[in-house]
């Protein structure tokens, strides 16, 4: 039927025509009278082919597999993934292109796919132009363009040349092959898009599966959508279209804002609001940063317009062709919407019996998903979801029409949180930089390193020995670095900078929502969720309310209904954050017994082991720990959550992310607020250590705990990170990889599990990972997170914003490559904001400042200095580090094992780091004056610092509006134009409508006056 040929014999490229060749040369050449009967020829052979193809698809066992191996096919099949090879065509075999090429066979595309099949795999390589990808090459290439050249017009004039007779080069396209394969990969049999697609098991034949499919289907099209089956494998796709005229209606009952034409006056309005500086320094700066630039040959820039909710009556003033008209999120999302409120029983409609997501927790649906646009996925990747764009602005214009405005915020923010970080990051650089170039300045680390034989009391009871405090040298000069004087100026400059991100982020936030059309959106706009109709109709005390309001959103009574819920969920919130704070003291216990015991690494004396090792092991452990419970919390505040009474997804969203955040704050931080605030503060003195456990507490480093607190920071901001790269990224493709590696070795088939070929749009979305309608609270999460530790901490590690940028640049970057690649497509949302995050970071910031305050004032040696310049003449600090150690008779100690090994050793007394009296003084071992007077020094100073960086931040938030007043002019004398507008259009309906009136009534005073006339003509007659 089919012959091989071979490319040399016709000049085409690699990447050919596949099964569905001859509708193509239908669309181009039907009306040719001369092609009909060659065209209705060619459709019956491509109806064959994919017969043939379909057949293949199902084939299974070692014995139909050795058939098609010995078969004369095998030739061909062998053949087909020569470079040089490609199929015969139908076209060819009518014009007997391949008559001598060796008789009658199966079309070797056929039995490529065939042999691929059985080999795993679902994509030809580029030259083989049939089904798992339609001739698209792995590498992203253009729609029929393979691996080959030739021009995709002249290549679909070569076509046509050979289906007609007619032969002029020159012969206008409406058409060509690519635009061809583009339509029709993702289209309907007529053309026509395919907005949304349902999957389901075509081997279910329950009665009950089939009366809610079809019922509900039906449902959809008394809505008005369009539906086309395609069942040509095992899972079945219902294919669903919207036309304009759901679109429409649906349209002005969500209130969505259309882009208008253009206004009289509307160009003067957004140039005096976008107006740039035109100086020679404007353009210097633009021309040095033109790298960071998107390609406006595939971006272009758009203009601005003018939105208004839709109605149907103002159709004349919206601008159709605009790229914002009916975007493809917001096709999708109508379609959503309208399938969430679909019954798909018979009888009464309640709300268990309704919406999609029911339909398919019960398994009557596999999936219900929007498809991916290839072109525009394409250009997405190549220019964005690319490591090598990293320093590239985002296409958000672009993200917003493709994946809906919910998500193209979270990228916005995303970005501009990136971009706030260098600043502060070079900033980090400097203070860091500034502690290694005055090293050799600070007098505590040169009094400890200098030959100091100080001798220290042993930090243990059993097993520990007396050590010199020159021991120390390497950890002081390290923690002189987080630790100088500039540590004062970075937690001033922090906590402006994270007020001024915060604002200037709502600023800029509000003109790209005004940008979007979404200024004035809120969650009272929202429709209540299916999920919260279903739960509050199983309720006996609100059937009378239901019954009055005929079943929809009756008013829900907070203390009668949503009290107990919310007051349990939040109490098991309360009762995790403990099961968090216990683990964190399960740490600290098991580093308290291991400075008791015997070292598991190194040698239990050596400073090594006791200023490093220890903390670290103890990091990783923390950080273990920490994941695990965030982990198992993570599945657990869903369950709560849905317990709750939450009537918008936008109250659900905020009352799951309040119950995450909440715990993460405990889980992720708890051991770093121990470090920095408790740990060394309540030690005791030799003789009477305090006690947890019989074992003693953890004491600081001659120089303090801010050491330590940099490595825990370190230890578990970097952690958390890598996890959730590997979460994100490394899983879901390790997933693909094991998929397509099971498919190639048939451990599906072995398994007598079913897979689904890869020929279309919609059966390549449906082999990718499902996506959750919380998808971005994890990617919130993370970065929220982050910002607590740069906020709240980074005063212990002025590097902490540097890694945090380093990791965000990936970030943006690796999260566009998951949702492009990895995930189906989400449906797209309207937002206004970043929703509750923005309160949680004001929060947090708030906090900030008593934190930096603490730790300036309890963990770092900045108040004590004060307090001993003041007390004594010694401007240079060379007697500062003997004034912070006090001395300790050995005779002293209670613990007998302590005793016996200072006689053994000989050593009569020690030092240990407290303000106490010495022995000698009286009363001795006590809190002497001046640890009372750095004492209120300390609480003086949070207090002051407090205030004065609250005033400071309060300025700012006053100085830096929300909405610019050059946006707010905006929004004004747009509205005015707005209504201006509407008024004159109405004026030109009733001026319309009153000159039809007008002209009717003339044309029938016109018809009476013409019957009057022949009347007095018959009676004269």
């Amino acid at each position: 039927m089919y012959s091989a040929v071979r490319t040399h014999d016709y000049d085409y490229p690699e990447s050919e025509m596949d099964e569905r060749e001859s509708l193509y040369f239908d669309t181009i050449s039907l009306a040719d009278s001369e092609a009909a009967a060659a065209a209705a020829h060619r459709k019956s052979l491509s109806q064959s082919r994919n017969t043939i193809y379909h057949s293949a698809v199902d084939l299974a066992g070692d014995e139909t597999r050795n058939n098609l191996r010995n078969s004369a096919a095998t030739d061909h099949m062998r053949l087909a993934w020569q470079p040089g090879y490609r199929q015969s065509t139908a076209l060819e075999h009518l014009n007997g292109a391949g008559a001598g090429a060796g008789g009658d066979h199966t079309d070797a595309a056929i039995a490529a796919q065939v042999l691929a099949l059985q080999n795993g795999r679902t994509h030809l390589p580029t030259g083989i132009g049939v089904a798992g990808g339609y001739g698209y090459s792995r590498s992203g290439a253009d729609l029929g363009g393979g691996g080959g050249g030739g021009n995709d017009d002249e290549v679909s004039r070569r076509l046509l040349r050979q289906s007609s007779t007619v032969s002029n080069k020159d012969k206008k396209l409406p058409i060509t092959y690519s635009q061809w394969k583009l339509r029709t990969y993702r289209s309907f049999e007529d053309g026509r898009s395919v907005d949304f697609v349902l999957a389901y098991n075509g081997d279910d034949k329950s009665a009950t599966a089939v009366d809610k499919r079809r019922f509900f289907e039906n449902n959809l099209k008394r809505e008005g959508l369009q539906l086309e089956l395609y069942s040509q494998q095992w899972v079945h796709f219902m294919k669903l279209h919207a036309p304009m005229e759901v679109l429409y209606r649906y349209a002005e009952i969500l209130k969505i804002k259309m882009p208008m034409k253009v206004i009289p006056g509307q160009e003067q309005i957004i140039a005096e609001s976008t107006r740039e500086l035109k100086s020679c320094w404007s353009r210097m700066c633009r021309s040095l940063f033109s790298s960071v630039q998107l390609n406006n040959d595939v971006f272009p820039e758009r203009g601005q317009r003018i939105h208004m909710e839709f109605a149907v009556k103002y159709l004349k003033l919206y601008d159709t062709e605009h790229p914002n008209y009916f975007d493809d999120s917001t096709r999708y999302s109508i379609i959503n919407f309208i399938m969430q409120r679909q019954h798909f029983e018979k009888g009464d409609e309640t709300a268990e019996s309704r919406g999609i997501e029911k339909l398919v927790e019960d398994g009557v649906y596999l999936c219900a998903y929007a498809l991916h646009d290839k072109g525009k996925r394409d250009d997405l990747l190549n220019e964005w979801a690319k490591i090598g764009n990293w320093k590239k602005l985002q296409p958000l214009d672009n993200i917003k029409d493709y994946f809906g405005a919910k998500v193209a915020l979270y990228y916005a923010w995303l970005g501009f949180y990136t971009q706030m970080l260098i600043p502060i990051s070079i900033l980090g650089i400097f203070f860091f930089l500034y502690g290694f170039v005055t090293w050799s300045s600070d007098p505590i680390s040169y009094d400890i390193c200098n030959g100091n034989e100080t001798i220290m009391c042993p930090q243990c009871d059993r097993g520990c020995k007396f050590w010199l405090l020159n021991e120390t040298c390497t950890s002081s000069q390290f923690n002189y670095l987080i630790d100088n004087k500039m540590t004062m100026v970075f937690a001033f400059v922090m906590a402006i900078w994270a007020v001024a991100y915060l604002e200037l982020w709502k600023r800029y936030s509000a003109g790209l929502v005004h940008r979007w059309g979404l200024t004035g959106f809120n969650h009272h706009v929202e429709h209540p969720r299916p999920q919260y109709l279903a739960k509050i109709s199983k309720s006996k005390k609100l059937q009378d309310k239901l019954q009055a309001k005929n079943g929809f959103d009756p008013d829900v009574p907070f203390w009668s209904f949503k009290f107990l819920p919310n007051f349990t969920s939040y109490s098991i919130v309360v009762l995790f954050m403990c099961i968090s704070v216990i683990a964190v003291a399960a740490i600290i216990i098991y580093r308290m017994a291991q400075r008791a015991s015997s070292s598991i690494i190194g040698s239990e004396n050596s400073m090594t082991y006791k200023i490093m090792v220890l903390p670290i092991t103890a990091g990783f452990l923390d950080l273990i720990v920490i994941s695990v419970l965030d982990l198992v919390y993570s599945k657990l505040a869903i369950s709560l959550t849905n317990y709750e009474y939450c009537r918008t997804q936008t109250e659900y969203d905020e009352s799951l992310t309040i119950k995450n955040y909440v715990f993460q704050f405990v889980n992720y931080y708890s051991s770093l607020f121990y470090i920095a605030f408790l740990k060394g503060k309540f030690v005791g003195y030799p003789s009477k250590y305090n006690r947890i456990f019989n074992f003693r507490q953890e004491e600081c480093n001659p120089g303090g705990c801010l050491m330590e607190l940099c490595m825990q920071l370190v230890i578990i901001m970097v952690g958390k990170q890598a996890v959730n790269a590997i979460v994100e990224m490394l899983i879901p493709y390790l997933m693909r990889v094991f998929k397509e590696f099971s498919q190639r070795y048939d451990f599906f088939k072995r398994r007598n599990e079913k897979t689904v070929p890869s020929i279309n749009q919609f059966t390549e979305d449906f082999n990718l990972l499902p996506v959750e309608n919380n998808s971005l609270y994890a990617e919130y999460l993370e970065m929220v997170v982050q910002y607590g530790f740069i906020t709240l901490f980074s005063l212990a590690f002025p590097l902490a914003p540097l890694l945090a940028l380093i990791n965000n640049v990936m970030e943006v970057r690796l999260d566009a490559i998951k949702m492009l690649r990895f995930i189906r497509r989400p449906v797209g949302m309207r937002a206004h904001n970043i929703g509750v995050w923005q309160n949680i970071m004001s929060v947090v910031t708030h906090i900030s400042v008593a934190s930096s305050a603490m730790i300036i004032a309890f963990s770092t040696n900045f108040i004590p200095k004060l307090v001993y310049k003041a007390t004594h003449d010694d401007p240079e600090l060379d007697g500062y580090l003997n004034f912070t150690l006090a001395t300790f008779y050995t005779k002293d100690y209670r613990t007998q094992s302590l005793l016996d090994y200072s006689n053994e050793a000989n050593v009569t007394l020690c030092h240990y780091i407290e303000f106490r009296n010495d022995p000698w003084e009286n009363p001795p071992y006590k809190r002497p004056m001046i640890y009372w007077k750095i004492l209120t020094a300390r609480l003086a100073f949070i207090v002051i610092y407090q205030n004065i960086i609250s005033m400071l931040q309060g300025i700012l938030r006053w100085a830096v509006p929300d909405v610019s007043a050059r946006l707010l002019k905006r929004i004004k004398r747009e509205n005015f134009l707005l209504r201006e507008r509407i008024i004159e259009y109405e004026k030109e309906l009733t001026q319309s409508l009153a000159q039809q009136q007008e002209e009717s009534l003339r044309l029938r005073l016109n018809g009476n006056n013409a019957t009057t006339l022949n009347d007095n003509a018959t009676t004269y007659v």
